[in-house]
């Protein structure tokens, strides 16, 4: 099912991720899903692209200045329940984000299952940029997040289940 991620920046101190998500709950927005790193690691991909597009994106003295400041923040993925409404509401407080589109899977929790989603994938020639999910008691059902190349192609190999 094609859903809405929502990333954004949080100072990675002790109690932002509680206000975020007591912010969400006072909403009653559920989080569905959620991934968290520090963000040193989204810069390091930035200086990545740079090195193979060979293209500049920012000064140097910028990218220094990133790679020091991105370890005060973390990147926080988050798929839930009320995207519309999650959104008005960190516009509303200020919050730096950014949303796209990602498809998410309902997996049963025994072994081989996760296989056979990811080589679907593989067999119609989509990338995955990255993937998160959760867990559940064995026979439960887990949600993983896939952030696919196509997602309206991912989306349509998995419309009827995996």
């Amino acid at each position: 099912m094609i859903r809405t991620e929502i990333s954004l920046f949080l100072k990675n101190i002790p109690g932002e991720l509680g206000k975020l998500t007591d912010l969400l709950a006072g909403a009653n927005i559920n989080i569905d899903a959620i991934t968290i790193q520090d963000a040193s690691a989204y810069v390091q991909n930035l200086f990545e692209a740079r090195g193979k597009s060979l293209k500049r994106l920012a000064s140097s003295a910028s990218y220094s200045s990133m790679r020091r400041d991105s370890a005060d923040f973390a990147l926080i993925r988050l798929v839930v329940d009320q995207p519309e409404t999650a959104i008005d509401l960190l516009k509303e407080k200020d919050y730096l984000f950014d949303s796209k589109e990602v498809v998410t899977i309902d997996i049963t929790n025994k072994p081989g299952e996760f296989t056979k989603i990811t080589k679907k994938f593989g067999e119609e020639q989509i990338n995955i940029n990255y993937v998160y999910g959760s867990v559940s008691d064995s026979g439960g059902k887990c949600l993983f997040v896939f952030c696919p190349e196509d997602v309206t192609s991912a989306a349509k190999i998995f419309k009827d289940g995996y």
